[in-house]
């Protein structure tokens, strides 16, 4: 009868020493596992201090992919993208700092990231000819980031940018308007040249777009618009850009002598319709 009762006893020890030691266990677990992402990230750490980015981002990845729940993923995450930055990897960098932005909005990291972001866009691969897209994504960054950070100082960084930005736009539309003007339509010419100097006036191109509106309007035989622009852009023009000068100054002789030959055709074309006339009234 006493073996009987210490047995159901000794059986509900064991199992309570049991689960006191899964409890303990589990605690110890995971320090190691925290201590273990920590090692990681500051080895991942110590690579991009000399300037290993490649190696960085791979180390920086593993983490990403296996330290959940450990407190090291918003610097991971940061550094990731700032790796890359590094790189010069615009498009990958522009990703991780956006993911980071959206994962830790709380991060005393986010205003830089920010602004990071937006001047990855600004570096990703741009070309005249192509679509504009990479430009408007970069607008688009600094404009929130302003939005975000009003009072931010690097608010004249962004102005310097945003600028560069527009420009990009700018030349896009002046050389789609000297297309027209060399395929010999200066209709179309006329018409691109006068949104671009009305949606552009601070553009390095002003005073380019002025003469060739001008010669544009020369080749429609509108000699007083072809007069005004030119005067325009010689008072726009500075005395040692030589080449901008001779490109007016071109263009001024060109419509001298259209002007010339015009009047020629109409007096031409008067005495044929005088010749045709008298011819008339004789037969008459």
């Amino acid at each position: 009868m006493k073996l009987t009762k210490k047995i159901p006893l000794l059986l509900t020890f064991s199992l309570f020493v049991a689960i006191l030691s899964g409890c303990a266990s589990k605690p110890q677990e995971k320090m190691k596992f925290t201590e273990w992402c920590k090692a990681r990230y500051e080895f991942a750490e110590d690579l991009y201090k000399k300037g290993k980015y490649g190696r960085t981002v791979e180390k920086l990845e593993e983490i990403l992919a296996t330290c959940a729940g450990t407190g090291y993923l918003e610097q991971t995450q940061f550094l990731l993208a700032e790796s890359y930055f590094n790189q010069e990897d615009w498009i990958e960098a522009r990703g991780e700092y956006g993911s980071f932005i959206i994962n830790f909005p709380g991060s005393p990291f986010v205003e830089t990231a920010e602004f990071r972001k937006a001047i990855s866009s600004f570096n990703m691969e741009y070309r005249v000819a192509r679509d504009e897209a990479n430009t408007t994504i970069a607008m688009k960054d600094f404009e929130r980031y302003l939005s975000n950070h009003p009072d931010s100082p690097l608010r004249d960084s962004i102005n310097y940018y945003y600028g560069l930005l527009v420009e990009r736009r700018a030349e896009k539309e002046f050389q789609t308007a000297r297309l027209y003007l060399r395929m010999d339509k200066p209709q179309a010419a006329v018409i691109y040249f006068k949104e671009f100097l009305e949606t552009y006036p601070t553009s390095k191109r002003h005073t380019e777009s002025l003469f060739m509106i001008a010669q544009a309007y020369n080749d429609l035989d509108q000699f007083e618009s072809a007069k005004s622009y030119l005067a325009i852009a010689k008072s726009e023009a500075k005395e040692d850009d030589k080449e901008i000068l001779k490109q007016i100054q071109k263009v001024e002789k060109n419509i001298e002598k259209s002007e010339q030959a015009y009047e020629k055709r109409l007096k031409k074309d008067s005495e044929k319709k005088r010749i045709q006339k008298e011819e008339k009234d004789l037969q008459n």
